[in-house]
């Protein structure tokens, strides 16, 4: 596929959160010393099962799906802690931890070599209004535009709305577009309802994403230049 222009989702595909060093902290704090790695891994784990079973529950207040979240992790570490005292511990840690979402290793380096390439890109991302201050804040802000945010337009993926709007805004077709998201039930489904080619990033091999068999998962951001063909982006009467 020949593209001209790359959109992207913001968390676990740009940018990760500090959450498993703080969350180390914090079991700690209970007298709980668990390997980084092994963290993670359930971090992921947990993250793919709720995104596969309840899809949309991210976009919900944290105190709805968090002590179930966080419960179903601790059992599979072997841990019988008191969620909400553990999680108030967790936010105490988190909120003197600046900043807490960082870009993953080798983003800057695989946006340079797009824009190098005359490549648009853009955003696309389930978030609140606090999006456009962690991306200025990760320094990447300025690589996007269009930016559409579903809090600010009010439409969530994998709703259709929130991709035709970016289409419209970047004023390209969509069978230029690549969209590059870790949610393959938002960001799959949702790009190809308007014609967008997915590519879903997913850290861990196919780890917790066995059962996707119907679009590409790459390991790492960089991996997207093995799946596609780059042209020069054309003038399609960008809109505003």
């Amino acid at each position: 596929m020949t593209v001209s222009f790359v959109c992207f989702d913001i968390g676990y595909t740009l940018l990760y959160m500090q959450r498993e060093v703080t969350y180390r902290q914090a079991l700690k704090e209970f007298g709980h010393q668990i390997a980084l790695e092994v963290i993670e891994r359930e971090f992921h784990l947990t993250d793919k099962l709720f995104m596969r079973e309840y899809p949309g529950i991210f976009l919900k207040p944290r105190k709805v799906y968090m002590p179930t979240y966080l419960g179903l992790m601790n059992y599979r570490l072997g841990l019988g802690i008191d969620v909400c005292q553990l999680d108030d511990c967790w936010e105490e840690i988190k909120q003197n931890t600046d900043p807490y979402w960082l870009p993953f290793d080798g983003v800057r380096e695989v946006l340079d070599e797009l824009k190098r390439r005359s490549i648009g890109m853009g955003i696309i991302s389930n978030w609140d209004w606090t999006a456009r201050d962690v991306l200025t804040a990760a320094g990447l802000i300025d690589y996007f535009d269009p930016i559409l945010i579903s809090a600010e337009v009010d439409s969530n993926k994998p709703d259709a709305r929130i991709f035709e709007l970016a289409l419209q805004k970047a004023g390209i077709p969509a069978d230029r577009c690549l969209y590059i998201g870790d949610n393959y039930y938002d960001d799959a489904i949702g790009s190809r309802k308007v014609g967008m080619k997915p590519l879903i990033i997913n850290r861990f091999g196919k780890l917790g994403v066995e059962e996707i068999e119907d679009c590409p998962v790459i390991g790492h951001l960089s991996d997207l230049f093995n799946h596609i063909e780059f042209k020069e982006r054309k003038s399609y009467g960008k809109q505003s």
